[in-house]
Parts: structure tokens; C-alpha cells; sequence
């Protein structure tokens, strides 16, 4: 199956048998894409669904905090206000403590193998800088290549940097700009200095390449890992 949708506890019947019908059924689907070494989107979503299910069990009301960006604040006033009204139900909070008691360590286990996977990529990695970076580094370029290293994908990347209530966060917007040979000829530096020549409104681009020692799916695995990766190098420089 496809990923669960965000209501999937509330959503239709309020079985704990169906439930669990659907939760196994959606982590076959996560565990099928993880052993293709795969992880978007089911760990992002499992992620999501995992810190969920906690909330309820702990605080029977969710942490919007602890969630995912991604979430809508209409989405999660949805999900609240469906969780409030399951609490003043016995027989149907009977039924979702069961669901809970359940789906936690199946949940659980799952993530843990996502987490070794992104590891495993993600130790696989190395950042470096292309050329002299600038003071400014919250834009400029980042590339990113594997083996066999014939080719470098190029983005053109942003740094934001807001504060909530108890700290900084930080956000990385890229921008696929192109996918450029690599030679002998044609090395980083030259296709950094081509970026600047064809693209004025940076002329002084920061350029950092993260380079994958093995290959790995990009879209699914290695740009996920790539990009968080690179958020975590480049706070410490912004």
C-alpha cells in the first residue's frame, strides 16, 4: 500500500483488528522500499506517524512542536480535535489504546532500520568546499555526485534561518540548476567558474560538493541525506 494518510487512527472504522491489518500492510510497503535502500518518502512519513502515535500515548492530546513541517496547522487541528473527541469515548479509546499498544514497536522497529540505512549513506558522504568560500554562505551552489563520478548534479541552494519559541531552525531550499559532465578537463572548479560566468547575480557563489563513496538511489536515498547533511555543515559556518 501507499503511505498512510496523516488520520489513518480516526479515519473509517475504529477496529483494533482492521487497524493492525492496515498498519502491517503499510509497513510491508516500507520494509519492501527499505530493502531497495530507498528511504523517501516512508522514512519521513514513518517519522511522522511514529512520533504521533507517541504523543497520544503520553499526552492524549498532540505536541504540534514534535511534528513534521510539513503538516499543515489546519491538518493537525484536524487530527486534535479527532483525538479529543475519541478521548470522551471508553469503548473507542479502548480500541485505540489497543491500536497503540500495538503499532509502537511494530513502528518502531521499522524506524530503527531506516535510521541504520540513513546512517550507512549518510557515513558514506563526504562535504567539501569547491574553491574559497565566502563569508556569506547562506546561498550559493551545491554539487552532488557518486560513483562512477561521470556526472554532477547541480543546485542552486538557500539558507533561512527563523527562531520559534525555543530555538533556531533552519530551512535549505534548493533548486535543481543542471546535471554536468565530469572529466579530467571539465573538474569542479571549472564548472564552478562556468556558474559564475553564466549566473551574475552570484559572483562570488560559496560551491560545496558532497560526494557519495558508494551508489545509492539518488532521488529516494542520497538527495534526502545529501541535503540534511549539508544543512547540519553549513550552520556552522551561517
Amino acid at each position: 500500500m501507499e503511505k498512510l494518510s496523516k488520520d489513518w487512527l480516526t479515519q473509517g472504522l475504529i477496529d483494533a483488528e482492521y487497524k493492525k491489518y492496515v498498519l502491517l500492510a503499510y509497513l510491508k510497503t516500507v520494509k519492501q522500499s527499505f530493502g531497495r535502500v530507498e528511504l523517501y518518502p516512508f522514512l519521513a512519513d514513518l517519522i511522522f506517524h511514529y512520533r504521533n502515535i507517541i504523543a497520544i500515548k503520553e499526552n492524549k492530546a498532540l505536541i504540534r512542536e514534535s511534528f513534521p513541517k510539513e503538516i499543515s496547522l489546519e491538518e493537525f487541528k484536524k487530527l486534535e480535535l479527532s483525538y479529543r473527541q475519541m478521548i470522551d469515548d471508553d469503548m473507542v479509546m479502548s480500541e485505540l489504546e489497543s491500536i497503540i499498544e500495538f503499532s509502537i514497536p511494530h513502528m518502531k522497529d521499522s524506524l530503527q532500520e531506516g535510521t541504520v540505512i540513513y546512517e550507512y549513506v549518510e557515513s558514506n558522504c563526504e562535504i567539501a568546499p569547491i574553491g574559497v568560500t565566502p563569508l556569506y554562505a547562506k546561498e550559493g551552489y551545491l554539487f552532488v555526485s557518486q560513483p562512477p563520478e561521470k556526472e554532477t548534479n547541480i543546485y542552486r541552494y538557500q539558507m533561512s534561518i527563523f527562531e520559534d519559541s525555543q530555538e533556531q531552525l533552519r530551512s535549505l531550499n534548493t533548486e535543481f540548476v543542471e546535471r554536468v559532465p565530469k572529466t579530467t578537463l571539465n573538474t569542479y572548479e571549472r564548472i564552478k567558474l562556468d556558474l559564475i560566468k553564466r549566473y551574475q547575480d552570484l559572483p562570488n557563489p560559496a560551491t560545496f560538493l558532497i560526494l557519495s563513496k558508494m551508489k545509492f538511489p539518488f532521488t529516494e536515498t542520497l538527495m534526502p541525506v545529501a541535503k540534511r547533511l549539508f544543512v547540519k555543515h553549513i550552520s556552522t559556518a551561517v
